[in-house]
């Protein structure tokens, strides 16, 4: 009898001392687990990008040099309220085991954020407002810069688009979009409704601009290598620039390899991209040739794929690189004065897949790219505020004179000094002269070294 009380007695013991130890065990990797949990919970806040870096103190050419250009911001699409998504509610099991949604989760067209996915051409009206065309979202999206907020022209519901590809807006804020699987251009007034289009000629049409003074209207044509003139009034068809029907062979001076991109100058020069051939041409109002500048590698200066294009309001001439992921600035005769794009990537300054750029009136400078899908802004420097900012900083280095007291305030630098980001390494601009431009970067070895290099100014 007593045996079995001892017995009984140590059993109860070494269960105690097992419960114990698994209790001692237990709780430290529960905690851990408490742990993993509020740290994923913490790694998934919804938010718009982040930065490690201040992206607004970026300027090229960087300091010492007088900048030339600033960035500015970027923009991927519509607001997304990322309030709702965190504070979303959860979907009960019944409804979750029946497969139903929620009615957060249900599609609603009207209020569906939409984001940019394969932006192409862009175009600024006459209030600021700038123009994207999406080939992916089957769409122009409206920017208004200043307060994020976004409209859309959207396939199937205000237009009926098949593949979007440039744009273009006249004085009277109509906007010309190039549709190439459709053959059309279609032209929407300033309520965004479709009320005229061009037909004419048309098999494949790509970039669009318009010559508001001279009234005529310029779609290049990638299928058949060749630049269409129409009258931007009547839109009957004036004349062709270039040789079609030879399958993008021609190399000539004056004909193109599926071209891409065309912008017009205040004077009324016409700027192609020939995209193929890995060149910029040049002609007059009238379709004669003038120029041309490029070649192909992979160095700055040179193109491997040449779309968009644009001309500032000194002249300079702005080609987006979509192979090399670079965009260059160009004197009249092709001496490459600066560039933005230092290897691909998605920081500021950086580019992937870029394809388009424009130009507005108040020097900004919009940029379009396929991945990760977004435009980005820049400020243009002209000629005359490069110049008075090198005076200003001149003035400020040689400090007060004789008669002045040390108290006077000293002109603060022009271009802050850019932190470790991605950003075009050029050298320093001539500061002494009212028609200054942005100085060329020093060229890395091109594949193909003989190529005449860039010169300095």
């Amino acid at each position: 009898m007593f045996r079995c009380l001892t017995h009984g007695k140590r059993l109860s013991k070494a269960v105690a001392h097992f419960l114990l130890i698994s209790m001692i065990v237990a709780l430290p990797t529960a905690a851990m687990a408490d742990k993993k949990k509020k740290k994923a919970d913490t790694s998934t806040d919804a938010g718009p990008r982040k930065f490690p870096f201040d992206p607004a103190k970026l300027v090229w050419p960087s300091p010492p040099g007088i900048a030339r250009i600033r960035w500015v911001d970027y923009f991927a699409g519509m607001k997304i309220d990322y309030s709702a998504a965190a504070t979303k509610p959860k979907a009960t099991w019944m409804d979750r085991l029946a497969g139903a949604q929620s009615q957060n989760e249900k599609f609603n067209v009207k209020t569906f954020p939409y984001q940019l996915i394969g932006p192409t051409g862009i175009a600024i009206d006459s209030k600021g407002l700038v123009y994207v065309s999406d080939q992916r979202v089957g769409a122009v999206f409206i920017f208004d810069t200043k307060t994020r907020e976004t409209q859309l022209i959207r396939n199937g519901y205000e237009a009926r688009f098949g593949w979007l590809n440039g744009l273009a807006i006249d004085d009277d804020d109509r906007l010309f979009v190039a549709d190439g699987k459709l053959r059309h251009v279609l032209i929407f007034n300033t309520k965004h409704e479709v009320e005229n289009q061009v037909t004419e000629g048309l098999v494949d049409p790509v970039g669009i601009a318009l010559d508001t003074a001279n009234r005529f209207l310029y779609v290049v044509d990638a299928q058949q290598d060749q630049v269409l003139v129409y009258d931007a009034d009547t839109l009957k068809l004036q004349r062709r620039i270039g040789t079609g029907g030879k399958n993008h062979t021609l190399t000539s001076p004056g004909d193109f390899g599926s071209p891409e991109g065309v912008a017009v100058d205040q004077e009324g020069n016409v700027f192609v991209t020939d995209t193929l051939n890995d060149r910029v041409e040049i002609f007059d109002a009238d379709g004669n040739f003038i120029s041309t500048f490029g070649k192909n590698g992979d160095g700055p200066g040179f193109f491997a794929r040449p779309k968009g294009i644009a001309v500032d309001s000194d002249g300079h001439i702005w080609v987006a690189d979509q192979m090399n992921d670079r965009l260059q600035v160009f004197s009249r005769e092709g001496r490459l004065l600066t560039f933005i794009g230092l290897g691909h990537g998605e920081m500021p300054g950086q580019f992937k897949a870029l394809v388009g750029v424009a130009i507005d009136k108040q020097n900004r400078v919009f940029t379009t790219e396929q991945y990760p899908g977004r435009m980005q802004e820049f400020k243009y420097i002209t000629d005359a505020e490069a110049a008075e900012n090198a005076k200003r900083d001149g003035e400020a280095q040689k400090g007060p004179s004789k008669g002045q007291s040390s108290s006077v305030p000293v002109a603060a630098p022009a271009a802050p000094a850019a932190p470790k980001a991605p950003a075009a390494a050029v050298p320093s601009t001539p500061s002494s002269s009212s028609t200054a431009a942005p100085t060329p970067a020093a060229p890395p070895p091109a594949k193909d070294s003989g190529a005449p290099k860039p010169q300095g100014i």
